[in-house]
């Protein structure tokens, strides 16, 4: 059974729609993989001399050309940081949930898995009118239970407002972190893509890993209009009056274009991006992911 949104979000708080969320996960990895295994989000560093060649990941090396080798839970326990994106444009969703409340079940399913095998994880909740430029909320890296109910309850308490300032975030994520990490950035992408894109890739100058959930609501991917509309900009006062019948082949061509440079741009960096439409099982999407990453 997958979790649709619409199934999910009458389950009533985010932290019950988080849990379901993990435990679909973690039902589908138990069906896929051999019995024994666990859950874990791999990690590599460059081989220097003294690493044993028999750590090497040589697919690793086929598609780079160059040596890396796999990190063990015993020599390091992985740190992650979510950096969600609580701009105006998150709060679209005429479905059963907005993009920010899509974004936040993910985030919150990610935290379950990422505290349950011993990581730690923390929250940058970006948007304007905080306390840090492009930050609205942050919580550092912890790994106990209470820490993840006060991850969720910001989560929870989230509005999507104002504008992103989604590279000042990055940045202010790239200097908590410090050290290496996992970087998961859940954000439509929308404002500014010409800064946001280098934003992301300078996570990876850093040599953090970058992972891009890109959420996007269905009727932003399809647009189903018929009507002459007026089309409100959820991050300032501007808008437009349109015959969507009119406009809807170059909406789309153009949708295409941005999602496709959105893909390329980033590959070239080494950003894996996964482009999500918010009618998606959050469950299904995530384990897609975790699969994906441990074919690597």
């Amino acid at each position: 059974m997958t979790l649709d949104p619409a199934l999910l979000a009458r389950l009533g708080p985010l932290q019950v729609m988080a849990r379901k969320v993990m435990e679909g996960v973690l039902t589908g990895l138990h069906k896929s993989r051999h019995h024994g295994q666990s859950v874990e989000f791999s990690e590599h560093k460059e081989y220097a001399p003294g690493d044993e060649i028999r750590h090497i990941d040589w697919r690793a090396f086929a598609k780079l050309d160059k040596y890396y080798v796999k990190r063990f839970e015993m020599e390091t326990n992985l740190r992650a940081l979510l950096v969600v994106d609580a701009s105006g444009s998150m709060a679209y969703g005429r479905g059963a949930m907005t993009k920010l409340q899509y974004a936040a079940v993910c985030a919150g399913a990610l935290a379950y898995l990422l505290s349950r095998q011993g990581d730690q994880v923390g929250l940058c909740i970006a948007g304007d009118g905080g306390t840090w430029e492009g930050v609205r909320e942050f919580l550092p890296f912890a790994s106990s239970p209470t820490h993840v109910q006060e991850l969720l309850r910001m989560l929870d308490g989230s509005q999507g407002r104002g504008a992103t300032l989604l590279p000042a975030a990055l940045d202010f994520a790239a200097e908590k972190a410090g050290r290496r990490a996992l970087m998961i950035v859940l954000t439509d992408l929308f404002d500014a893509t010409e800064r946001n894109i280098p934003a992301l890739k300078m996570l990876r100058s850093r040599r953090h890993d970058v992972l891009l959930l890109q959420t996007l609501d269905r009727e932003e991917l399809d647009f189903p209009f018929d009507d002459p509309t007026r089309f409100l900009s959820m991050e300032d006062d501007r808008y437009i009056e349109a015959q969507p019948r009119q406009i809807r082949e170059s909406y789309l061509a153009e949708m295409r274009r941005f999602l496709e440079t959105t893909r390329k741009e980033l590959a070239r960096a080494d950003v894996e991006v996964e482009q999500i439409a918010t009618d998606a099982a959050p469950d299904r999407v995530l384990l897609k992911l975790l699969a994906r990453r441990e074919a690597a």
